[in-house]
């Protein structure tokens, strides 16, 4: 069998279990042969079909992450690392760089930037690539996780630090200082969500569930922004996009003003918070 015929069939069989069945059967594909996929489809469709493939569309059948079996994925245009011990990096996600880029368009860039929970050092290394001068420290409590974001940061980012920290523990955040730019994609699933398959089996639960509304780690986490942020500091969160009106009430109960931000597909998808109302929030266009 040719390449082009398996990807035909790959396609067919992954049909049932995945909304973009062609594209993951490229992926993989193009993984086992080790060329990108463009390159798959230029000069491999009538090549034979290499060893490996038929058991990575077997993996994909049983609904795991075609990130998890290529072990890669590409947010804001850095290829990360990634194992089920961080969550997939997603596009929704960029909004929260975007957002950054637009609240220090114009003005001085961030000299010191945060990113917490941070997983695959998604957050961080995205801020880092606009900002190359600045230092930038990422938080993570999995010591899983805190090995694949040093390993991400190692390629991107050499000078970021990726340090061991979480912030239900008291004292997490004594010696770290203040901060221009607080980024956090916390989890904020409520625990018994109806999720994707590929997502409740396979993506690391303690990065996803957040109590029975999801908003556990934000009522931990926002009150202690304040103390984190120097005085024209913004910290920005991701949230659901039912949990706006939340997030931002407990913001404000924290002191700090609130702006809802949505993502490409209009939802709401964001909340900036800064301290000082001499700060103004949001040039871009937000949610309301």
């Amino acid at each position: 069998m040719k390449v082009a015929e398996a990807l035909r069939a790959a396609a067919d069989q992954l049909s049932a279990t995945s909304d973009t069945a062609r594209l993951d059967a490229e992926v993989l594909m193009a993984h086992v042969l080790g060329c990108s996929r463009t390159d798959l489809l230029l000069r491999h469709m009538a090549g034979a079909v290499p060893d490996g493939f038929a058991a990575l569309v077997e993996r994909r059948m049983r609904h795991e992450p075609v990130a998890y079996i290529t072990g890669s994925a590409e947010f804001y245009g850095l290829e990360l690392a990634v194992s089920p011990a961080v969550l997939i990096p997603r596009g929704d996600t960029e909004t929260l760089v975007e957002v950054a880029r637009e609240a220090f368009s114009g003005t001085a860039p961030p000299v010191r930037i945060l990113d917490l929970g941070t997983g695959s050092g998604a957050l961080l290394l995205a801020a880092l690539s606009l900002w190359p001068q600045a230092e930038g420290i990422a938080i993570e409590r999995s010591p899983e996780a805190l090995a694949v974001a040093k390993a991400n940061a190692q390629r991107h980012a050499p000078s970021a630090r990726v340090l061991e920290g979480d912030w239900t523990q008291t004292d997490w955040a004594q010696g770290l200082g203040k901060f221009d730019l607080v980024l956090s994609n916390p989890p904020y699933v409520e625990d018994e969500a109806e999720l994707d398959a590929s997502v409740r089996q396979h993506e690391p639960a303690s990065a996803l569930f957040s109590g029975p509304d999801g908003l556990d780690d934000y009522r931990i986490l926002v009150p202690q922004l304040p103390e984190l942020l120097t005085e024209r500091g913004i910290a920005i969160v991701e949230i659901g996009w039912t949990q706006a009106d939340a997030v931002s009430g407990i913001a404000r109960a924290a002191g700090m003003s609130a702006r809802v931000h949505c993502d490409l597909a209009g939802r709401k998808r964001a909340v900036e918070m800064a301290v000082s109302a001499n700060i103004p929030l949001g040039k871009g266009p937000a949610g309301h």
